[in-house]
Parts: structure tokens; sequence; C-alpha cells
């Protein structure tokens, strides 16, 4: 699709580097406008907005941390003002806890987590709805939320926590899907396996992907560009037909 064709607005959060960049690009060329959101790092929000404007779409960077509501409010009242009718959001900001057993977890920790990544998710999906419905005077849209293989396998000896946020987002994606299904609005979510970012290093062991390499089908990890091809597909109405489903890219893992 030309990036010239204008496809409405796409709230992006945590969209400044790994998956969230990587599908902040594609959507820009697909004709999204899109709103990148993050909480931190605003040199790469912004380097993010520039690759997207300089291949010809526009894109605007928001400081938001979703798991406040009164920023969710504000990024979206910043992204429709800036860059017009909010026709998608993709629920991308996560934080892992970082590594502990569920003995270990401080309670601080698992409180921040479930805020960030399942109370982020409500909010921004709240606000989305509330633009997007037609029971509401919208004109529809679709939301995908990125989900993770961990709420399967369970992420045991690792970040148990974060699997568990995970988890809630499967739950709550198929929830939302059915409650909004005659509202012109799509809900589904990708579960992305071992992929190739900055979250292994980040989180204190950046050789995770040599070591858990051989337990993947594949026997890879994947790439970000790969988790944004999903995701555009599923905001497409290529996928017109499909909501409530949780779709896993983890090479067979």
């Amino acid at each position: 699709m030309p990036a010239n064709t204008e496809l409405g607005t796409l709230v992006l959060t945590g969209a400044s580097r790994g998956i969230g960049a990587a599908t902040a690009v594609l959507a820009g060329e697909h004709g999204y406008s899109v709103a990148v959101n993050f909480c931190t790092g605003e040199a790469e929000a912004q380097g993010v907005v520039q690759q997207i404007i300089s291949a010809g779409g526009r894109a605007y960077a928001i400081q938001a941390d979703v798991g406040r509501e009164e920023d969710v409010v504000r990024l979206f009242q910043t992204a429709e003002r800036e860059l017009g009718p909010i026709k998608a959001l993709v629920n991308n900001a996560a934080i892992t806890g970082g590594f502990a057993r569920v003995e270990d977890v401080k309670v601080d920790t698992l409180a921040r987590v479930m805020a960030v990544n399942v109370s982020g998710a409500f909010l921004c999906a709240r606000e989305a709805l509330r633009r997007m419905s037609t029971r509401r005077g919208g004109g529809g849209g679709a939301i995908v939320n990125i989900s993770s293989r961990a709420a399967e396998v369970g992420s045991a000896g690792e970040w148990v926590h974060y699997a568990a946020s995970k988890g809630a987002i499967d739950s709550f994606t198929i929830g939302l899907a059915r409650e909004v299904a005659t509202e012109g609005i799509r809900v589904n979510a990708v579960a992305p396996g071992l992929i190739e970012t900055g979250l292994h290093a980040a989180n204190g062991e950046p050789g995770r992907i040599q070591r858990l390499m051989p337990s993947i089908p594949m026997r890879r990890a994947g790439l970000p560009q790969e988790v944004a091809e999903a995701v555009l597909w599923l905001l497409s109405p290529a996928a017109s037909y499909v909501t409530g489903a949780i779709l896993p890219i983890g090479g067979g893992r």
C-alpha cells in the first residue's frame, strides 16, 4: 500500500524501540498517521517519527506513561488534535519487571508490571473505543494487543509475573472482541516469542536468545519486522473476519 494512502490515526504505545518502532515505521508506510508514544527514550521516539516522515508519512511523538490514567487521556487527546481521527490502536507498551522467582518478586514491582501491561492496555482501549465505536457515533476501527508466548509457557524461573500480565491480555483480547463485535471494531492480539530486541540485555542477560534458541523448532529468534507484519495484517481489511484471535509468532515454540 502506498505511503500516501491515508488510513487515519494509529495510536501505538511503547513505540520508541523494538517491536513498537518496527510496527510504527511499517504502519507509516501503509498509510497510517502514527502517534508514536513513549514513556522514556524521547530521542529514539523522535528518530522513529523522522523515519516515518522521511518516507512520506505522518507521525508525532507523544510522551505518556500508560500506567497513569491522566497520561492515557492526554495521549489520545494529543494524537487526535495533532494527527486527526483515531482509527486504530496497538497496545504494545509493556515492562517485564526484571528476572525474579515468584518468591522474590516485590509488591511494588508486581503493581507496576500490572499497571503498565494490563491497566494500560485497558485504559488505552477505553479511550480508543470512545472514539471508534459505532455505538458512540464513531466510524469503527481495529485494536491489536501485543501479548507474548510467555502467557502459555509461563516463564518459570524468569518472569512469571510478566507472563501472568500477558495471560490477562489474552483474556482481555477475547472478551473485548466479543463485547464490541457489532460496533465496527475488531480486537486481536499477536503473541511474539523470542524476538531479537534489546529487552534481553536490558534485563541483564544479553545471551538469553542464544540460550533459548535450541528450544525453538525453527532454531532462530524472530525479528521485530516479522511481528510488525502480523500486526499490520490484523489491522487491515485483509483480516476483516478475524476478531478475538491470538496469533502466535514464535517459530513453533
